[in-house]
């Protein structure tokens, strides 16, 4: 290892879910550097925590089977979750009531918000469909009697197709980059880029092995800078087999690195400005960290007990979070000094 005597970390875990946590995703930053984490469990209860501490905030309530993918609208508003009920469902992050229940035909796997708007939503799963629903076609009516909120209901049949027929795997992620006409998927080990215009598939790059991670990486603008890996723009991080992979640009299709490991990849983050990447090793439990640059082992992080199936960095840059199979999300600190519950120290070393 390129570090003799590596710094004992001491994460923060967070508790609350029965089951695996096959994924999890911060908001953008918010008024005053606040930011929200939301995760996704097979116990079917997605659940809400502040994003610097991990404390519990709330738990959606009202999926009927596992929870795949959750994440939160670009204002944190809102926030989406995709199920094994073959619904998507859209809830209000201050309230925790159902305002949307999108119906599908199978099991829904991934969900995306565009990067800057609230109002619309892409999903996909074993129906190997690509779709984009318009949230503000119509809005929930609350009773002026009973104070209830009824949530809408929209089927596939008024939502918009991308690409017909261009899969032929389940769709288990989406990603919408910072061009709104640009959405990638990542299906079986192929990716693809489709323009919303034409609503065409214009390119794809079929990886090693089946893809397990699938991410679009960036930083609030507050601390992003062009001497960025990416120079500033957010990165698609991909892991598929035993390497990772990584895009860039404006519409995100221009390739940066791909990252050929010695064991196999559950799941991958990316530190832009500290130039290092996370990966969940597979098979095994630990987080191991590698040098963006000369790809050198820097560090492994111990405690979880089951493989790690989802890494989100936060977007300042000063944490990153990890979804295991064991049921637990452990946050690591990735700054100087005190933040968030640590009290100091360099890189994560203690909390007290």
């Amino acid at each position: 290892m390129a570090d003799s005597a590596p710094r004992q970390y001491v994460p923060l875990t967070c508790h609350g879910h029965s089951r695996p946590v096959p994924h999890l995703s911060f908001s953008p930053l918010e008024k005053d550097d606040v930011y929200y984490m939301i995760s996704a469990c097979k116990d079917g209860n997605p659940m809400l925590r502040d994003g610097q501490t991990g404390d519990w905030i709330g738990t959606f309530l009202g999926h009927k089977g596992a929870v795949w993918q959750a994440r939160l609208s670009p204002d944190a508003l809102t926030a989406a979750t995709a199920s094994a009920d073959f619904t998507a469902k859209v809830w209000d992050t201050h309230s925790g009531e159902l305002l949307y229940v999108l119906q599908h035909d199978h099991i829904v796997r991934a969900i995306a918000y565009p990067f800057d708007n609230s109002g619309m939503l892409a999903t996909g799963g074993f129906e190997k469909k690509l779709r984009i629903f318009d949230l503000q076609e119509q809005k929930p009516i609350t009773s002026p009697t009973s104070g209830v909120l009824t949530p809408i209901t929209i089927e596939t049949s008024r939502a918009f197709e991308i690409g017909e027929g261009a899969h032929k795997d389940a769709i288990k992620f989406i990603v919408w980059g910072i061009d709104p006409n640009v959405i990638i998927t990542a299906s079986g080990d192929t990716l693809r880029w489709f323009d919303l215009p034409s609503r065409r598939c214009v390119r794809e790059a079929k990886l090693e092995a089946e893809i397990k991670s699938c991410e679009l990486v960036y930083l609030a603008p507050a601390y992003s800078s062009p001497s960025d890996i990416g120079g500033g723009l957010p990165v698609l991080a991909v892991a598929a087999g035993k390497t990772a992979c990584f895009w860039g640009g404006k519409r995100t299709e221009d390739e940066l690195k791909r990252i050929t490991l010695p064991h196999g990849i559950a799941s991958v983050g990316l530190d832009l400005k500290g130039r290092k990447l996370v990966v969940g090793e597979e098979p095994g439990t630990w987080a191991r960290v590698y040098s963006w640059d000369d790809c050198k082992e820097i560090d492994v992080h111990k405690g979880h007990h089951g493989p790690i199936w989802s890494i989100a960095f936060s977007p300042d840059g000063n944490l990153y979070a990890t979804g295991s199979e064991d049921g637990t999300i452990k946050m690591w600190k990735n700054c100087d000094g005190f933040y968030g519950l640590w009290r100091g120290g360099s890189g994560g070393s203690g909390t007290d």
